[in-house]
């Protein structure tokens, strides 16, 4: 199939902002200050004018010459742009300067007018606390020892304080190193191991033969290796390590050393054996976790046993597992509704009602489904009023969202995306609805969608849920019999209407192609003459998204959840992830191993319910759109050379 040259035409991107007079001046100093040159950047800076992004070029210009240490002219620019991204970033930059050179009362006065700063920034200022001896940093350090798994450079100095304080013993140390290997940390683990006494610390060689070739180094071990905490310790490492590969194979091998080992150590490598099965599906996860009794637990792992148990459907253990996440953890609204369904499957209606109400309402996947075990369906709340003419001037006025739209009128979308978000903060709902409204009028999507999702008490569901490029969407899932709010659930997802999309594994345009993918699917539907050039183009985009869609659908027993699980990870891994039973769709997609399509699954789903809503103003149900995922099936299905 090829399109006529006329309708290929029309999908041509055009420019959305009439050019400004300075983007090129802006344009030269940007790339000036990229290549240390001086003199070109201040010819450009003298002709950028008032242009919107001329607090950037000021920016380079300050950056350039930072090392001259110029305080007072940094300060005026602070005060000039106060609260803006860009004296942000330039701040931030300044107390990574001043912090290098150990100038702690500097960092102290800049680090106070800090609004988001980032890890290493927080840890300089952490640094010049420690300089004037404040203790209760410490404090706080000790917070994060746990958690903070790979530490900027500047934090480590805070971490060492901690040892020579003695905040932190050898227990914590090894605590973390095993945080460290649960994450696949590994080099920042053998960094930990160097804060153990010299006396206890393992060599590298020998941390580096467990992580390498954990079963080996099981296999070499002396009689006596369990004459020490060393010995201990690096022989659980080496079964958390086994267990990523194979759990099995480790739980064979722990049974055969635990009697030597310590309960801290014996029930640590349980979890981690837990941990690896319940990610795999494995019926035997519980009864691993189970023997790791109390042994405490990362927040994926706690996570993980709990979707263990909702796969076996034992509510006992998902009450119990929530209940002992930590309150941050067990406070999400993923673990709040499943911990309502467990009061709810034993009988406990009114506690579970209770936990329901607390997320109920929230335009997110478990808000929906908290929404219909109250009785409740998916309905749109009352649309606010559109933008006034004075918001809608105040919005245009507003500089952060004048210098966003700058960027992206120079193709800049990364910063645009920045200074965008940066603007929105401590926005009105009022303020936020005129932003997205602007963001639509200049055809940026994704943007407005953005603004429109933080409205707190006034929204305007048109706007979260956009539904552009109709003309070419709508007939496209027509013509292959797709539902096309779960079309444009997932377009939403994928690129939030970007056409010029690319993510960093390759993906491309509004429905996110990869290149083998499109090729195959163009060759499927005798799409004549395509080359991936073309696959930005709005219409061979569509036409090749819903294809994969229908011929995904078809080899998944039309199950929306599969479809979608498989639209993002590979119709093999959708498949592989269901039950040797039926299983509720809320289950598979909460249990569903990878985040990021865990995450998108729940997203797609619950944004097909919100658009079908916009499109037929009739309420909507998720748990049916979920249904009941069918058991693994060996029947032979077509297209099994499906990407």
């Amino acid at each position: 199939m090829k399109l006529p040259v006329f309708i290929t035409c029309l999908f041509v991107t055009l420019p959305l902002f009439a050019q400004e007079n300075g983007d090129a001046a802006f344009l030269a100093a940007r790339d000036a200050f990229r290549a240390g040159d001086r003199s070109k950047l201040e010819f450009n800076a003298s002709r950028i004018g008032n242009h919107d992004l001329a607090p950037y070029v000021e920016n380079y210009q300050l950056r350039i010459n930072m090392d001259q240490g110029d305080s007072t002219a940094l300060r005026n620019f602070f005060e000039r742009y106060d609260k803006s991204y860009v004296a942000e970033k330039l701040r931030a930059d300044w107390i990574r300067w001043l912090g290098k050179r150990g100038m702690w009362s500097e960092v102290d006065l800049e680090f106070v007018r800090m609004i988001a700063p980032d890890a290493d920034v927080t840890c300089y200022s952490q640094q010049a606390r420690l300089a004037r001896n404040d203790k209760t940093v410490l404090d706080e350090a000790e917070k994060t020892w746990l958690t903070q798994l790979e530490p900027p450079v500047s934090c480590q100095p805070v971490l060492e304080a901690l040892i020579w304080e003695k905040r932190v013993l050898a227990d914590d140390v090894w605590a973390r190193a095993r945080r460290q290997f649960e994450a696949n940390r590994t080099d920042w683990a053998k960094q930990t191991l160097f804060y153990l006494p010299p006396s206890q610390t393992p060599e590298t060689r020998t941390v580096d033969s467990v992580i390498s070739s954990a079963m080996g180094y099981l296999a070499r071990q002396p009689a006596n290796w369990n004459g020490s905490r060393q010995g201990r310790e690096l022989a659980a490492i080496a079964i958390q390590r086994i267990a990523t590969n194979d759990p099995r194979a480790a739980a064979d091998e722990l049974e055969k050393l635990q009697s030597r080992m310590q309960e801290s150590e014996k029930q640590w490598a349980w979890s981690q054996i837990g941990l690896q099965a319940a990610k795999r599906h494995m019926p035997e996860a519980l009864t691993w976790y189970a023997k790791a009794t109390k042994a405490p637990l990362s927040d994926e792992g706690y996570q993980w046993k709990v979707r263990a148990a909702l796969r076996e459907q034992e509510w006992g253990v998902v009450h119990k597992t929530v209940e002992a996440m930590p309150p941050t953890l067990a406070a999400k609204p993923e673990w709040v509704y499943w911990l309502g369904r467990s009061f709810k499957a034993g009988g406990r209606t009114t506690d579970a009602d209770a936990l329901f109400e607390k997320i109920a309402g929230q335009p997110n996947f478990y808000g929906n489904l908290a929404d219909e075990e109250l009785g409740r369906s998916i309905l749109l709340p009352p649309k606010a009023p559109s933008p006034t003419a004075e918001e809608q001037k105040l919005a245009r006025q507003n500089a952060g969202t004048k210098r966003a739209l700058a960027f992206f009128r120079l193709n800049m979308r990364t910063e645009g995306v920045r200074e965008w978000n940066w603007s929105l903060r401590g926005m009105s709902d009022r303020e936020l609805l005129a932003a997205a409204d602007l963001a639509k009028r200049n055809q940026i999507w994704d943007r407005a969608i953005t603004a429109a999702d933080m409205t707190k008490s006034e929204h305007d569901y048109s706007l979260r849920f956009l539904s552009p490029y109709g003309e070419q969407v709508r007939p496209a899932a027509q013509n292959q019999s797709l539902d096309d709010a779960w079309v444009y659930g997932l377009m939403r997802q994928e690129s939030r209407f970007i056409t010029g999309a690319k993510s960093h594994v390759g993906a491309s345009g509004l429905m996110q192609l990869m290149p083998a993918t499109a090729k195959w699917v163009a060759k499927k539907i005798g799409l004549r003459d395509y080359n991936h050039s073309q696959v930005n183009e709005t219409e061979i985009n569509v036409l090749l998204g819903t294809s994969y869609m229908r011929l995904v659908m078809e080899n998944l027993d039309n199950h929306p959840v599969l479809a979608s699980a498989a639209y993002n990870a590979g119709p093999g891994r959708a498949k592989k992830w269901r039950a040797d039973r039926p299983l509720e769709g809320a289950i598979y997609a909460e249990t569903i191993p990878f985040s990021e399509t865990r995450d998108y699954v729940k997203k797609v789903m619950s944004n097909a319910a919100y658009y079908t809503v916009l499109f037929t103003g009739k309420p909507d149900s998720l748990k049916n759109r979920l249904g009941t995922v069918a058991p693994r099936s060996s029947e032979p299905k077509k297209d099994r050379d499906l990407p």
